[in-house]
C-alpha cells in the first residue's frame, strides 16, 4: 500500500487551524478527513456548557476484537503570544525544523500517528484515537467527556500510549510511565476591617493566614517513592488588595499548589490543610480542587513494546520517568495500563515552537512499530 499520508504535511495543515483552547471546529475537520480516507470512523461530539465548555472531542476507530490499542492526544494549544519570529498559525520550514503553535504540543505527534496507522491498516483487532480539545485549559469536558462517551458505547481499550511531547534532549530518551497527583487549595481568613489606631475594634486576618502558611511551609511530605520524586507544596499567591495603610482588613486570601507522589491522596492532603486552617482560625475557609490523582504503570508489556520501538528507531534506551507535569493519562490510566511519549519538549508552551522534521518522521517509524506490536497476537 502506496501511503498517501505526509505526518510533515498533515501536522503543518493541523498547525495552519488556530486551535487555542479550547479547540472546535476547522482543526476537527483536518483530523478527520485524514482518518477517514484510511478506515477509520469517526465521532465527534461536543460537551459541556460555560464556564469550562463547550468542548469538541473526537473518537476515531478502525477493525474491530482485541486486541484494542488506543491513542490519546489533543487539538488545542496554548495561546501564542507576542514576539513570534513568523505567524504562529502559519506553518513555516526554515532549515531542518517546523514552526508553527503546537508543532511539538502536540500536532506533530498526531500527525506522526496518523501517518503510522496508515501503514499498519493490515493489522488485526481495534486500533482507536481518543483526542480532545481541552486538554490545555480546564480540562473538565474533555478526555473525561471522551472515556464517558467510550464507555457508554462499549470501546474498551487494553492499552493507551498519550502522545506528550515526552523527549528531553533527544527523540527517545524518556517515557513516563506515571504522573504525581495535582491539587490547588485556595485559603481564606475573615477578619473586621477597621482603623489601625483602634484595633481592639477590628480583627486582623493577616496574623492567622501568615501563622497557616506558616505551618504549610514547614511540612515535609515525603522523600519520594520507588519511582517518584518528592512530593512538593508551594505557595502560589498571598492577596490582601488593602490600598489603605490606616485601615485593617476584613480579608486575606492565599493559594497552594502540590504536587504529590503515590504516597498520598488528593483528599487526604486537603483535609490535612482544612485542619491547620481552622486550628490557627475558627474564621479560615478553604476551597480545594484536585486535578487529579498521581498514577504509576509498573513497567510491563506497554512499556516494553514502547521503549523496544524507540531503542530500533533512535538506537537509545528512554529512562522510565514520572516527572513533570499533569497530564490526560491521569484520566486514562482507570481505563487500561497508559503511557506517554513523544516528540522533544525543549520549544513546547514558547515563542517560535518548533518540531525537528527529522523527528516527525522517525516517530512516525516508532508508531508503526508499536501499534504492529500492540495488535499482535498474544
Amino acid at each position: 500500500m502506496t501511503a498517501s499520508i505526509d505526518p510533515i504535511d498533515l501536522t503543518s495543515r493541523l498547525i495552519a487551524a488556530p486551535s487555542i483552547t479550547p479547540a472546535t471546529g476547522v482543526v476537527f475537520d483536518v483530523l478527520e478527513e485524514a482518518l477517514g480516507t484510511i478506515g477509520f470512523a469517526v465521532h465527534r461530539f461536543v460537551a459541556g456548557d460555560a464556564p469550562d465548555g463547550p468542548v469538541e472531542n473526537l473518537f476515531a476507530v478502525r477493525g474491530s476484537g482485541g486486541p484494542h490499542f488506543a491513542y490519546a492526544g489533543h487539538l488545542d494549544v496554548v495561546p501564542p503570544g507576542n514576539g513570534w519570529s513568523s505567524d504562529p498559525f502559519t506553518p513555516e520550514i526554515r532549515g531542518d525544523l517546523l514552526y508553527g503553535r503546537g508543532a511539538v504540543d502536540m500536532k506533530g505527534s498526531i500527525a506522526a500517528f496518523v501517518a503510522a496507522a496508515e501503514r499498519t491498516a493490515d493489522r488485526p483487532g481495534t486500533l482507536s484515537l481518543i483526542i480532545t480539545g481541552d486538554e490545555e485549559g480546564p480540562a473538565v469536558h474533555g478526555t473525561v467527556a471522551l472515556i464517558e462517551w467510550m464507555q457508554a458505547n462499549g470501546h474498551h481499550p487494553d492499552l493507551c500510549l498519550v502522545g506528550e511531547p515526552t523527549s528531553v534532549h533527544q527523540l527517545g530518551d524518556m517515557l513516563k510511565i506515571g504522573r504525581r497527583g495535582s491539587v490547588n487549595m485556595w485559603i481564606e481568613v475573615a477578619g473586621t476591617q477597621g482603623h489601625v489606631a483602634y484595633p481592639h475594634m477590628a480583627d486582623n486576618p493577616i496574623p492567622a493566614l501568615v501563622r497557616i502558611l506558616s505551618r504549610i511551609d514547614a511540612i515535609e511530605l515525603d522523600q519520594g517513592s520507588d519511582w517518584f520524586q518528592p512530593s512538593n507544596i508551594e505557595i502560589t499567591d498571598i492577596e490582601v488588595g488593602n490600598p489603605a495603610t490606616n485601615v485593617i482588613p476584613a480579608l486575606a486570601k492565599a493559594r497552594i499548589s502540590i504536587r504529590f507522589n503515590d504516597l498520598h491522596t488528593g483528599e487526604a492532603l486537603v483535609e490535612r490543610i482544612r485542619t491547620i486552617c481552622h486550628e490557627e482560625s475558627p474564621n479560615a475557609s478553604l476551597v480545594a480542587r484536585i486535578s487529579g490523582e498521581s498514577f504509576l504503570t509498573e513497567p510491563g508489556r506497554l512499556s516494553d513494546i514502547v521503549s523496544g520501538a524507540i531503542r530500533r528507531v533512535t538506537g537509545l534506551v528512554p529512562e522510565l520517568s514520572t516527572t513533570g507535569g499533569t497530564s490526560d493519562a491521569r484520566f486514562l490510566s482507570k481505563l487500561c495500563p497508559v503511557v506517554e511519549f513523544g516528540l522533544c519538549n525543549a520549544t513546547m508552551h514558547k515563542l517560535d515552537e518548533a518540531a525537528a522534521l527529522a523527528d516527525i518522521h522517525a516517530l512516525t517509524e516508532i508508531f508503526e512499530l508499536v501499534i504492529r506490536e500492540a495488535l499482535a497476537d498474544q
